[in-house]
């Protein structure tokens, strides 16, 4: 984790300090500009590495707009650094073929300065669409059949929200929209297939999340999985919240619910770094009548192939974020076979969520939040 750590702050650095340098050599003519442009730049870097070093200290207003001002400082990087990158080259296939206008050879001070402001305009174009692309999740509606009876029961109506990221950024207010959306349509079943919790949750917010996810009504339960976030932020505590908020968390076990169907909830992949245990699929499932429909929950959508092995029904899933931003959505599809939506293996049906938050940065401009309403048809 150290070496982790140290990792992501040299590259932290080392971006910033081409984005920062690049801003001052394009304001070389306004030298006044270049200054304000330097101390507000400095803030903004400190302001993420400050506000996680620091909570203990600050006091709480402090250390909650230094983390705004920090994940929105490193959407600013992150799109500063791509668009930099188109620039600079572009001037090198100038330095090789000469294909710049007359007009802004001649004039460098004055294209750097259109450049910086051109650069600045679109990142903030950016950060509002792809706030706005975070913070109003849409319901997106899959209909499904599975192909086991489920005794007399014929249709069962599931809501799925994954990635809920309770933290020092997405915090109550937003999770009791969610809360909202969720009892609006009306769920015989809510499933929370992971990182309901993130590593920087505060202890009153947690208590919050339990009031308010005590809210959500739902005639068969509803039921979680840990994610990887659960388990940095201290699984055991996490899941002791969830328990006071009615939640059913699933460890490694199943639920028969209604004599119809089986839910089975596997802990996630994180858990064996940690130390523990994480059963084999099929040892989970021993026990199991399989000719009752059969849903899993599986934080991380990796080997979908035992879900399918194990006679699975339908697997539900989140952890991707289907790339959080554009191009990393290019990377993100490389490194699952799934990465988000509707996909179908043998007779074993599936779905990834890209989640109903973000994280670390409120921004999403490679997918859209969203709430899952699956609802299912028994044969």
């Amino acid at each position: 984790m150290t070496g982790f750590i140290l990792t992501v702050l040299i590259v932290y650095g080392l971006l910033n300090f081409y984005v920062i340098r690049r801003g001052w050599q394009a304001l070389a003519g306004a030298q006044t500009g270049r200054w304000i442009f330097l101390g507000i730049a400095i803030f903004f870097v400190l302001s993420f590495p400050l506000s996680r070093m620091a909570a203990r200290i600050l006091p709480h207003f402090l250390t909650t707009f230094l983390s705004y001002t920090g994940a929105f400082s490193i959407a600013v990087m992150f799109y500063a650094f791509f668009l930099l990158l188109v620039i600079d080259l572009s001037r090198l296939l100038n330095a090789l073929f000469h294909i710049f206008p007359r007009f802004i050879v001649e004039n460098p001070h004055k294209a750097g300065l259109v450049s910086f402001w051109s650069i600045l305009g679109l990142i903030v174009l950016i950060l509002i669409g792809g706030f706005m692309a975070a913070v109003q999740p849409r319901v997106r509606r899959l209909d499904l059949t599975l192909e086991r009876r489920a005794g007399t029961l014929e249709r069962l109506n599931i809501v799925m929200v994954s990635d809920i990221h309770l933290s020092s950024i997405w915090r109550d207010g937003h999770l009791k929209k969610i809360v909202a959306e969720i009892n609006g349509l009306e769920p015989d079943l809510v499933l929370l297939p992971g990182d309901i919790v993130d590593m920087d949750v505060s202890q009153s917010e947690e208590e919050k999340m339990v009031v308010t996810l005590q809210a959500i009504h739902a005639p068969r339960g509803v039921f979680a999985v840990t994610g990887n976030h659960e388990y940095y932020s201290g699984a055991a505590k996490a899941i002791a919240y969830l328990s006071k908020a009615k939640v059913r968390v699933l460890q490694d076990e199943w639920v028969r619910i209604d004599e119809a169907l089986y839910l089975v909830g596997r802990k996630d992949r994180a858990a064996a770094r940690m130390g523990e245990e994480r059963k084999p699929l099929g040892e989970i499932m021993q026990g199991v009548d399989k000719n009752l429909p059969l849903i899993l929950m599986d934080h991380q959508p990796f080997h979908l192939e035992e879900a399918e092995q194990n006679g699975i029904d339908l697997q539900v899933s989140g952890h991707t974020h289907a790339g959080q931003l554009f191009p990393l959505t290019l990377i993100n599809k490389r490194l699952y076979e799934q990465s988000w939506g509707y996909w179908r293996r043998g007779k074993t049906q599936y779905f990834i969520s890209c989640g109903v938050a973000t994280w670390g940065i409120p921004i999403r401009t490679g997918s859209i939040s969203e709430i899952i309403q699956i609802r299912t048809t028994f044969r």
